[in-house]
């Protein structure tokens, strides 16, 4: 597969029973990537984000007080329908940023950057609150942090004609908004992994750190019984947090 070097060992797969774990993080933070890494790795179908076909996006970065409503209500939409999908398989799965994220980073990013009026986010949040009576909680959030220089290189290098437009101060507001949620998260357990320095796609390595993270994190969540992984210790939020260099 592309992106997943060939020398990288194999680990031990989780245990055979269905599981649903999200990556998140912000834009440029490498969760597309990584998620196809752990679909790969662990044979897991992997449920996208839908970011291309949005008809608003264009419009949305070139004029945020008249489009974040629409692009937000159409990005909670096209979740729900993938959390649909989720709901009807058997399979474990790996998810491309949660439902999560929309409502508690992005949409309310936005409404405290003025972008969204009280009203439309008011509705927006009530309509977030009934699908959430509809859907699966992720089993594991996988959170993949990253400093602001290093996403605005990695956006810049993908060359989306779309993300040419993303101001600096928007991907600072986001990586705020992120630390907060991520701190505050309690829908099931999370676990934080710091990309700075991290180059998984290049660096067997690197790669090899992160799934085995997230593979002791897994049979820690499905059988309940592992202790947490001996790293650094525990931040002030309580959430397990990875942060080596």
């Amino acid at each position: 597969m592309k992106g997943v070097p060939a020398s990288m060992p194999p680990l031990s797969q989780p245990q055979s029973k269905s599981f649903y774990l999200a990556v998140a993080g912000n834009i440029g933070s490498g969760k597309s990537s990584f998620t196809t890494v752990l679909s790969h790795h662990f044979e897991w179908k992997a449920f996208y984000e839908i970011v291309e076909t949005n008809p608003y996006l264009n419009d949305f970065y070139g004029d945020m007080h008249r489009w974040s409503f629409h692009t937000q209500m159409y990005f909670l939409t096209k979740r729900f329908h993938s959390l649909q999908r989720i709901l009807e398989t058997k399979d474990s799965i790996v998810q491309d940023r949660s439902i999560y994220e929309d409502a508690e980073v992005f949409a309310r990013s936005l409404y405290l950057q003025g972008y969204l009026t009280d009203r439309d986010y008011r509705t927006y949040n009530e309509h977030f609150e009934v699908l959430c009576e509809h859907i699966r909680t992720p089993d594991l959030m996988v959170y993949l942090r990253s400093d602001v220089p290093t996403l605005m290189d990695r956006i810049a290098k993908r060359g989306r004609t779309y993300e040419k437009q993303i101001e600096r101060s928007y991907i600072e507001t986001l990586n705020e908004r992120y630390e907060e949620w991520a701190g505050r998260y309690n829908r099931g357990p999370i676990v934080t992994i710091d990309v700075t320095h991290r180059d998984f796609l290049n660096r067997a390595e690197d790669l090899r750190q992160m799934i085995s993270l997230v593979k002791w994190e897994i049979d820690r969540v499905s059988n309940r019984l592992q202790t947490a992984l001996p790293l650094r210790p525990k931040a002030p939020s309580q959430h397990l947090t990875e942060g080596r260099a």
